[in-house]
Formats: C-alpha cells, structure tokens, sequence
C-alpha cells in the first residue's frame, strides 16, 4: 500500500504561564505500510517555519515517532508515559529536547485514520509547557481537494 493522501494536522501549543498558539495545517503527502508500520510523509511549508523539511510519522505499535530532515532535523518519540531525549538541529544551532508523552491515541488502518498525541517539551532541562498534535489522514480525491494549502490560526 503507498498512496497520495490530505493530511490534516492541528497543533496546539500551551505555555507554562497558559497561553496557547494553534497552528492548523492541510497538506499532500505519501501514506504507505512496510510489514505492521504505516508511515506519513509529507513537506512542510513557510507556515511551520520549517520550510525546506520533510517530515515522515512512524506509526506501530501505539508509538509514534516523527522524524525531521531538512532545515530541522531531529526525531521525537511519542510513547505513553514514556521521556525520550533527542536533538533539535536547525540553522541557529543545536539543542537537547525532551519530549515527555502523556497521552498516544493512534487509529490507523489501510484506508487513513487519525493519531493524537499530547506531549510536554523541555529544551535543555527546561520545561516549555504542553503540546496537543492531532493529525489527520485520508486518501487523496475523498474531499474537495481545493482546501490544501495552509492556515494559520491567530489566538
């Protein structure tokens, strides 16, 4: 299985004194499967600020693992419970991340599904307050395909 499909992706990003940016994002990318593990690939845009990056979601097994190559590269693992380290490497320098999972909804088959994840960050030992990822994916020619491009939510 590998085909074109829309990815919907809303992140909501809360600081530590509570203000929250919601980003939303509709995007082409590439769903396909080797084995048991699905994977979701797609670009990302100016919108992000990620501009020049690919990014590429490895699902299985109740874990999610995004991966970051481009202008950032880095990769994050989103398991339940679980604190994994990595590095953030962009063009103004490299830093320690730690990505802290509270909670890992994933609901994938052949045909798309939806994965939520809800996270906490800490940039070297700092604590930056809590992210809400929630992705869709569906197969390309389901919808009106004229809603893909990017939106950016303003507070």
């Amino acid at each position: 299985m590998n085909k074109n499909v829309i990815i919907s992706v809303k992140g909501i990003q809360t600081s530590a004194k509570k203000d929250t940016n919601t980003l939303e994002l509709v995007t082409e990318g590439r769903y396909y499967k080797k084995g048991s593990t699905y994977y979701v690939t797609y670009k990302e845009s100016e919108v992000t600020g990620m501009e020049g990056t690919t990014t590429t979601l490895k699902i299985s097994n109740g874990i999610v693992t995004l991966m970051r190559f481009g202008s950032v590269n880095t990769q994050f693992i989103f398991e339940k419970g679980q604190k994994h380290m990595s590095y953030y490497d962009t063009q103004y320098g490299t830093f320690t991340v730690g990505v802290m999972t509270r909670a890992v909804t994933v609901d994938v088959d052949d045909e798309g599904g939806e994965i939520r994840v809800d996270y906490q960050l800490e940039i070297d030992n700092n604590k930056q307050g809590g992210n809400d990822f929630h992705m869709f994916i569906r197969e390309a020619g389901q919808v009106n395909d004229e809603c893909s491009g990017s939106v950016e939510v303003p507070n």
